[in-house]
C-alpha cells in the first residue's frame, strides 16, 4: 500500500489505508533531536509518539537520583501508549538517544480515533505486547547477567532500531551510565572490557564504533530471544490481522499523510 511505504512507522503502517485517514489529519511530523525529554517522570503524557526513525529510551528515575532503562523505542514501537488507559502521568522518562523524526498526536485525538478503528485498537494490543516483552525480558537480565553482556545487548538492541549502516553509535559515557544503572566509573572498565575483546572498535567522545559479529558474541542469550519474541509479535501475521480488521468509517487514503511537518 502507497501510504504504509510513506508512514515509516510499522505499526501505522499496518493500518488499514481507511482506519489510518482517521489518524492522518491530526498526525504531526516532529524531529526527535538528540538527547531531548519527550516527557519525564511524574508528568502528564502530552503527546503519542510514533518513531518513523531514531531511537528513544524509557529510562526508570528512583528517588537517590539513580536511573536505569527499561526499554528501547523506534521505528516499531509507540512512546505514551499508558493514554490508551485514560489520562495518565509517565512513571518512565523519555529520552531521544538516537536523532530522527516522529508522529505526533495528541491523547484526545488518539482516543477518538481508537473509538471508531477496530484496527488500532488492535494496533495498541500488539504495541502493549511488545514493550511487555521487553520490559520482562529486560528486568530478568538485569538480575541475572554480567554488565558486559547488558551492555552488548542494549548496544545491539540500540543498533537494530538506527538506520543505515554505520556502526558507529551517538553514545556517551553518560548515557551508558543511564541506561545500565551504574556509575561512570564501572562504564568506563566494561567499554574498556569489550575493546579488548574487539567488540567495540573505539570510543571516541560521544561516538561508539561497535562491531556486531563480537559484539553478539559477547551479549547474553537476552538479546536473541528478546528480538525473536518482539519480532513475532510486531510481524506478517500481525500485518496481516490489522489488514483483515473491518474499516468503520469507508474513508479513502488521505491524499497528503500529515497534517503539518515541522521541520
Amino acid at each position: 500500500m502507497e501510504h504504509a511505504t510513506r508512514v515509516g512507522n510499522r505499526l501505522l503502517a499496518a493500518l488499514p489505508p481507511a482506519d489510518f485517514a482517521l489518524l492522518a489529519p491530526h498526525l504531526r511530523k516532529v524531529p526527535l533531536q538528540h538527547d531531548a525529554v519527550l516527557v519525564r517522570s511524574g508528568d502528564r503524557i502530552e503527546h503519542l509518539y510514533f518513531p518513523c526513525s531514531g531511537v528513544i529510551a524509557l529510562i526508570m528515575e528512583l528517588p537517590n537520583g539513580q536511573t536505569a532503562a527499561t526499554a528501547v523505542v523506534g521505528n516499531d514501537g509507540v512512546v505514551g501508549l499508558m493514554t490508551a488507559l485514560g489520562p495518565v502521568r509517565s512513571p518512565l522518562t523519555a529520552v531521544v538517544r538516537v536523532a530522527g523524526t516522529a508522529l505526533q498526536i495528541s491523547p484526545a485525538r488518539f482516543h477518538a480515533t481508537l473509538a471508531r478503528s477496530p484496527a488500532l485498537a488492535s494496533a495498541v494490543q500488539i504495541a502493549t505486547r511488545a514493550m511487555m516483552t521487553q520490559f520482562l525480558h529486560v528486568a530478568a537480565c538485569n538480575a541475572l547477567h554480567s554488565v558486559e553482556a547488558r551492555l552488548a545487548r542494549w548496544l545491539l538492541h540500540i543498533h537494530d532500531r538506527t538506520e543505515g549502516d554505520s556502526d558507529v553509535l551517538p553514545l556517551t559515557q553518560e548515557t551508558l551510565s543511564e541506561l545500565l544503572g551504574v556509575r561512570r566509573t564501572t562504564v568506563t572498565h566494561v567499554v574498556s572490557a569489550l575493546r579488548a575483546s574487539r567488540a567495540i572498535r573505539s570510543n571516541r567522545r560521544g561516538q561508539l564504533e561497535i562491531d556486531r559479529r563480537r559484539l553478539e558474541v559477547v551479549a547474553c542469550e537476552c538479546y536473541k530471544v528478546m528480538s525473536r519474541r518482539i519480532d513475532r509479535i510486531v510481524s506478517q501475521d500481525a500485518v496481516r490481522l490489522l489488514h483483515a480488521a473491518p474499516a468503520r468509517n469507508g474513508c479513502p487514503p488521505p491524499a497528503f499523510p500529515f497534517a503539518k511537518t515541522d521541520s
